[in-house]
């Protein structure tokens, strides 16, 4: 029997059947790494939001502009506001913190990642903050340039869908032309680093 009572012992040790597991304790937890986004050069270190996107970027603005409009428009019984007052709210809703914002890879494909947009990856990492919530705050005060107050907040008061229609969609939108969600083709960078 001691033969068989050594070997046994060898064998229990080698294949790591050892007491621990006969025991009730639980098995190891295995681990998952969840690498971060890669980011191009151009999503480093450009001032501007890459084409890729600006789609999602559009988005994310347009949900911050009717989230803010609306609150306020709550301040005062849901009445239209005075063109002061949205006026403010829209420099607010520009100026605001945008570090909530982020990018997430989901198979292999870079999106903006926060609130208003849909979610991406449940478990994954989010890169915030850097030159995202500046190119966010930019972005937002060309579309109040471009489109005017007046008319971002009439398209508000039609509803969210008309705001994201005016900033987002059409021939000039980010999202316009089918292009909603999907990246953009690869550019050469320009003299812009």
């Amino acid at each position: 029997m001691g033969p068989a009572l050594a070997a046994w012992l060898a064998l229990s040790l080698l294949g790591g059947t050892g007491a621990e597991e006969t025991c009730g304790d639980p098995p190891a937890a295995r681990s998952h790494s969840i690498p971060a986004p890669r980011l191009s050069p151009e999503e480093q270190l450009s001032p501007h939001m890459p084409e890729s996107l600006r789609c999602d970027a559009c988005r994310a603005i347009a949900f911050q502009i009717e989230e803010q409009l609306s609150r306020a428009e709550g301040k005062v019984g849901r009445k239209a506001l005075k063109e002061s007052d949205y006026l403010e709210v829209l420099e607010r809703s520009c100026s605001q913190n945008w570090e909530s914002y982020g990018v997430q890879e989901l198979d292999g494909q870079k999106r903006l990642a926060g609130p208003g947009l849909p979610r991406q990856e449940p478990v994954s990492v989010m890169v915030s903050g850097g030159p995202w919530p500046d190119r966010l705050s930019k972005m937002c005060h060309g579309y109040v340039g471009e489109q005017g107050e007046a008319q971002i907040y009439e398209s508000h008061r039609r509803g969210p869908a008309a705001l994201r229609e005016l900033l987002c969609h059409g021939d000039k939108g980010p999202c316009g032309g089918g292009k909603a969600g999907a990246p953009a083709p690869p550019k050469a960078l320009q003299n812009e680093l």
